[in-house]
């Protein structure tokens, strides 16, 4: 695996190399008003260009992180539902006036883990912490499927009866029906919990709870992985728990009529990156997970990669359909991933390609965009799709210098802002307010553009972009204090600017910040100013505003800036 120590020092000099495109630039000072309205708001252009920038502002970095702070607070602050539990956690639409019908989203609560894990350590914000637990310990406590089953210890993905409090079945194919490739991305995001609480700050028997609910997941996952071919995935997209049988796909006509097995899908990337999380920390039957690791990855290369059949992903649709976030999810493993792919240059664009052709939308390419359908079952645009696609392209052309897909990236951001009313509303243009679309699967596609360019990231405000570690605790001044960070020096804590604390003692983090910093500690020991990968050191990158830090530590977890 790369690490991100390299990785940062590759982003900068591509940085360098794409600054003078003026999409880079930091603020676009003139705009003009179009007579179309996109979402919630008004088109606004650039003046020069005629291309579409964002809503709030024409400083892209202020208007990402608006955008982000808003949707957070929406979700933070949603109404409590008749059962007594927040209504993201019964339903997969909010409405304003009346409850919606339906129950959650297959993949809603691994979705929000994702995004709430990225975005504490961008904000800092403790409540994001509580809100991740209380998702975690619910969902555990509430959905997995009775230790006696074919399917053991895995979560079902939707509550049959809405307001129950317990999560049973399938939207489609009813109760006892699950979806294994949703139970591993969840399991993904338990082991990433339990590395932001694990012995922070001191140990807590719901830590382990997290990782063994995890290896309970990767147990059933690994031992019914089979072998696949050009019909059947290693694992099935939709299996009765209980019985061990596979679904059924039925018409999407709507006739409910059976047409083929649920057992395809490819949204495997999530389980794989469960297998190899838990092989590094030499937890659970680790023989096993490589085995199954092994096996998933061959077929992936062997099939999908080949003849980009993607297959479904939602739980809402009866049939057959390629999803978008199958194809570029597994191309966004691939670049966090290279070991395992030679050719990943050339197969990334492949899938890239893939995806213009089959869901390319250009409704809005008189304003120099093209945006992305969701599927092919259901040709519309998406919000957090097209915010998928610009994150993989920018962090396409920041490993590889290949600026192909840049420019659109830019203006499918700038795009997926509209989909956002003032109050954090997020929309699809022409559909409903997802729990999963508008918020999950929506902040963590623009943080981590943010991380593939850092200069989109806001100039004004000092901000985590990117670790390959996990962050157990992120203080930015002035909330930095002997409460939040115990193991600081009041008078110290006085002179810091961010402190934090990783769950791996060597990792390498990257900021956004306002000034260059006096001095970088890590277990309060002053480290050099340099840019060696084999001692602890920090460097400096100047923009025109502030400019980009990287922390690179080897022996400790506990770091200041000063």
């Amino acid at each position: 695996m790369r690490s991100l120590y390299f990785f940062s020092k590759l982003l900068l000099v591509c940085f360098y190399l794409f600054r003078p495109n003026a999409l880079f630039a930091q603020i676009i000072s003139e705009q003009v008003l179009a007579n179309e309205k996109l979402g919630y708001h008004r088109i606004h252009l650039a003046e020069k260009t005629k291309t579409i920038i964002p809503w709030y502002s024409s400083d892209l970095g202020m208007s990402y992180d608006f955008i982000i702070h808003k949707v957070w607070n929406f979700w933070d602050t949603m109404r409590i539902d008749k059962n007594g539990l927040p209504y993201y956690m019964n339903h997969q639409v909010w409405r304003s006036d009346f409850n919606d019908k339906r129950g959650i989203g297959g993949d809603q609560f691994a979705m929000a883990l994702s995004s709430w894990n990225l975005y504490y350590g961008y904000s800092g914000n403790e409540a994001v912490k509580e809100e991740m637990k209380f998702i975690a310990d619910y969902y555990i406590a509430h959905s997995f499927s009775p230790p006696h089953s074919i399917w053991p210890n895995i979560p079902f993905p939707y509550n049959t009866m809405i307001y129950a409090g317990n999560y049973d079945g399938d939207m489609v194919l009813g109760k006892g029906y699950t979806q294994p490739d949703k139970a591993g991305s969840f399991g993904y995001e338990l082991l990433k919990l339990y590395k932001m609480n694990h012995n922070f700050p001191w140990p807590n028997i719901t830590d382990q709870q997290y990782l063994n609910a995890a290896i309970g997941i990767a147990n059933t996952l690994a031992k019914n992985i089979k072998v696949g071919d050009s019909n059947f995935s290693p694992l099935p997209f939709k299996v009765n728990a209980l019985s061990g049988k596979i679904g059924k796909l039925k018409s999407n006509a709507g006739t409910g009529a059976e047409e083929q097995s649920s057992g395809y899908t490819t949204n495997w990337s999530g389980t794989m990156e469960l297998f190899l999380g838990l092989i590094a920390l030499k937890e659970g039957d680790t023989n096993a997970y490589k085995k199954a690791f092994i096996q998933l990855l061959s077929w992936m290369k062997q099939y999908p990669l080949i003849n980009n059949k993607w297959g479904p992903f939602f739980e809402d649709i009866p049939g057959w359909s390629d999803t978008q976030i199958n194809a570029i999810s597994f191309a966004q493993f691939m670049m966090n991933h290279p070991i395992y792919f030679p050719d990943w240059k050339t197969e990334v664009k492949k899938i890239f390609n893939w995806v213009y052709h089959k869901l390319g939308n250009s409704e809005w390419i008189n304003y120099g965009v093209t945006v992305v359908n969701e599927q092919t079952a259901y040709q519309t645009p998406g919000n957090s799709h097209t915010a998928r696609q610009a994150a993989a392209a920018l962090q396409y052309a920041s490993l590889c210098g290949d600026s192909t897909y840049t420019e659109n990236a830019i203006r499918q951001l700038n795009w997926a802002t509209y989909m956002v009313d003032h109050d954090g509303k997020n929309c699809y243009p022409r559909d409903e307010v997802w729990m999963t679309d508008g918020y999950g699967d929506y902040i963590r596609h623009f943080l981590n553009a943010m991380a593939a360019y850092p200069a989109l990231s806001p100039s004004n405000q000092n901000h985590l972009i990117s670790t390959n570690s996990v962050i157990q605790l992120m203080a930015y001044a002035p909330d930095i204090n002997k409460f939040l960070v115990p193991e600081l020096p009041v008078e110290l804590a006085k002179k810091t600017m961010i402190s934090y604390r990783t769950f791996d003692k060597k990792s390498t983090e990257i900021f956004r910040t306002t000034k260059k910093p006096s001095h970088v500690l890590v277990n309060q020991v002053p480290i050099k100013e340099g840019n060696s990968s084999d001692a602890e050191n920090w460097s400096w990158m100047p923009l025109d505003i502030g400019g980009i830090l990287t922390i690179h530590h080897l022996n400790g977890n506990r770091i200041a800036v000063l």
